[in-house]
């Protein structure tokens, strides 16, 4: 049995005391309060200095590619939306955020499921993608970022950073900012991984370093846990979704092609060749088996 650690037990406690949140909404969601949040440990050297990746310029490496390598089904963007959903207060409408909102794959269905939506994106081709999209009457994109944002304090309800925190340069300020924008109480939905919580997709183990590289991107858990709350934030929930299969094994190779996740850009080409000769391999065993589903983590928390 794990002892937790002071800050665990905290968050514990601070989880336990709360209202029970709406996690029945979807049989995708799985809660995870009770767990031992500090996780294990895993022996990761980070990328850089002060645990920062290098930076990805998508005006000029992915912005092209992004939107169909990392498109959603509509089957997936509504498990995502009920999961949204569940842990963000029942009225509507509700102003939201959604910081790193790349080619805008979320934004227009928070609108229409929410309220209305301001986009913050920080790469010009980025938001283009977004804006060439049919336009919403409650969607608007931005250019800024997680850590200077040009919206009024206290202006939203919500706030969604679907993988997009690894790339924050600073994060504390990004922090402080993110509870200046949003109203108090407001929501911070957080879609990370983790290094001690990570999911594991079946193609990473192709990859040599595959792994080691990934998980070089993210911070631990707790650390992300405790960065937030001496900023005065608290911890409103953790647990995982698990959204449906993007199509097949053969389907999942062809947009792992297009080199749109971030761990590449930390391999070498000898590295990403290996690893697609060896996914190759795997999926021409079985092309049109379903890809394989993972849990993804997804962390709440409120401003205070």
């Amino acid at each position: 049995m794990t002892v937790p650690t002071p800050l665990v037990a905290a968050v514990q406690a601070r989880s336990t005391a709360m209202p029970a949140l709406r996690w029945d909404m979807t049989p995708h969601i799985v809660p995870m309060y009770r767990l031992d949040i500090s996780g294990r440990r895993f022996a990761v050297a980070r990328l850089d200095a002060g645990g920062a990746m290098r930076r990805i310029d998508y005006d000029t490496e992915q912005h092209q590619n992004y939107a169909r390598g990392r498109a959603l089904t509509e089957q997936q963007l509504q498990v995502w939306i009920s999961a949204f959903g569940a842990v963000l207060p029942e009225r509507r409408p509700l102003a939201g955020l959604d910081v790193g909102s790349g080619t805008g794959r979320f934004t227009p269905a928070l609108a229409r499921a929410f309220g209305p939506v301001t986009g913050v994106e920080p790469s010009v081709r980025m938001r283009e993608m977004a804006q060439a999209q049919p336009p919403h009457s409650d969607v608007r994109y931005l250019a800024g970022s997680a850590e200077d944002m040009p919206v009024p304090s206290g202006s939203a309800d919500y706030a969604l950073m679907f993988l997009s925190w690894h790339h924050v340069r600073d994060k504390p300020r990004a922090a402080q900012e993110l509870a200046r924008v949003l109203r108090p109480g407001g929501r911070l939905l957080l879609r990370g991984n983790f290094s001690d919580h990570h999911p594991r997709p079946w193609w990473l183990e192709h990859f040599p370093r595959g792994l080691e590289v990934d998980l070089s991107q993210f911070q631990p858990l707790h650390e992300v846990i405790a960065m937030f709350t001496s900023a005065g934030w608290r911890v409103a929930g953790f647990g995982t979704v698990t959204e449906p299969s993007c199509g097949t094994r053969a389907d999942m190779l062809e947009r792992l092609r297009l080199r749109t996740l971030s761990f590449f850009a930390h391999l070498s080409p000898d590295e990403q060749e290996a690893g697609f000769r060896r996914l190759e391999q795997t999926v021409a065993t079985d092309p049109g088996a379903p890809a394989p589903v993972f849990a993804e983590p997804l962390l709440t928390l409120e401003r205070g």
